[in-house]
């Protein structure tokens, strides 16, 4: 052993050394280091460490000296080391999050991490460093839509007027089509699901037709009238009206919230309209497909039972509707609407002040 060194445990320190040891959870570094100071605690000679340690000299005599100076903590923590690259300066930051606010070079469309890191002169790494610190995702762009429905307010407030407050003795439906819906065959069965693999399915598929479902979901109860067409023209929307006139209890006033479809305005629709005096249409703000309830139905549907789903044809896949419905039906959730239309009238103003100020 060096001169100098010299390692008295306390009852304590060697408990705490033994149970590193006795731990089988403990990381191996702590194991050997524990291991060290224990041998040099024996009086063992540097030598006689190293066999025992598989460890070099310089690691015996750092660990050694760690010990003294810090005790058992110092044995659990490495000390950082000083990187052997130079901190990008402040300058390097600024220059990539200015060019991050421009459009890149050439015929390209966003920034990547390799094109920004050529045009900077530094890794890729940083410049993801940069990007987080700074909080910006070149990569991401979200959709937005606003409406420029000059009666925007006055609708918005009509239809979360009948979802928080609908009238008494009254039906409020909220209808939408869900157009262009596919019965898709794949090319070939997939594979289930086990452990360690995930479920399977061909990325390409058989198109066997395609059907649209008109539904209305009434807010309060939860419940879902659907019916499957072929086409969704103002034929088909108003044999959806007389199915709609012929389930609902005969002396309610029917409030149906829908989009502004031009089906739905229809000459014949009026006149349908003229004819069932119980009926009042409420039209959403154009662009605001987000306002009508039956929109998460719909959601619904697709993640449940459509984007998986295998359809051999038509007929396979509107029974496959016709019984989700049966089943959501049995176990209906009333619609609770929950934001606040002033926000929403403020953040729509805000999105057109902002787009005003900048186009």
């Amino acid at each position: 052993m060096r001169t100098g060194i010299s390692i008295t445990l306390k009852p304590s320190e060697r408990r705490r050394l033994k149970v590193i040891l006795k731990d089988r959870n403990a990381a191996q570094k702590h194991v050997w280091r524990a291991e060290i100071v224990l041998l040099s605690a024996q009086g063992l000679g540097t030598n006689e460490i190293m066999r025992r340690t598989r460890k070099s000299k310089t690691c015996v005599w750092r660990w050694q000296e760690r010990f003294m100076q810090e005790g058992v903590v110092g044995l659990l923590r490495d000390k950082t080391r000083p990187s052997r690259i130079a901190p990008l300066g402040p300058d390097v930051a600024e220059r990539v999050v200015a060019l991050t606010s421009s459009p890149p070079p050439g015929e390209r469309t966003q920034w990547t991490a390799a094109l920004m890191a050529a045009a900077c002169s530094i890794s890729a790494s940083a410049v993801s460093r940069i990007w987080r610190a700074h909080g910006l995702q070149p990569h991401r762009v979200k959709q937005f839509k606003l409406s420029n429905d000059p009666r925007f307010v006055e609708k918005l407030r009509d239809v979360v007027g009948l979802y928080v407050d609908p009238p008494a003795h009254a039906i409020v439906l909220s209808f939408d089509e869900k157009s262009q819906i596919q019965a898709l065959d794949r090319t070939q069965p997939g594979l289930p699901m086990k452990k360690g693999r995930a479920g399977t399915m061909t990325h390409d598929y058989k198109r066997n037709g395609t059907t649209t479902l008109f539904a209305a979901l009434d807010v309060l109860e939860g419940k879902v009238i659907g019916r499957c067409m072929q086409r969704y023209r103002h034929g088909e929307f108003i044999r959806f009206l007389n199915t709609i006139n012929a389930e609902l209890p005969a002396g309610k006033t029917v409030h149906v919230i829908l989009d502004n479809y031009a089906a739905h305005k229809h000459p014949a629709v009026v006149a349908w309209l003229a004819r069932h005096k119980r009926f009042f249409l409420h039209f959403t703000p154009t662009s605001c497909s987000w306002l009508n309830a039956v929109e998460g139905y719909f959601a619904k549907l697709s993640k449940q039972r459509l984007q998986r789903g295998v359809f051999h044809s038509v007929v396979e896949l509107e029974t496959a509707i016709d019984r989700f419905i049966e089943q959501t039906n049995q176990a209906p959730k009333p619609f609770v609407w929950t934001a606040d239309p002033r926000k929403i009238i403020a953040a729509v103003r805000r999105g057109h002040q902002v787009l005003d100020s900048i186009h």
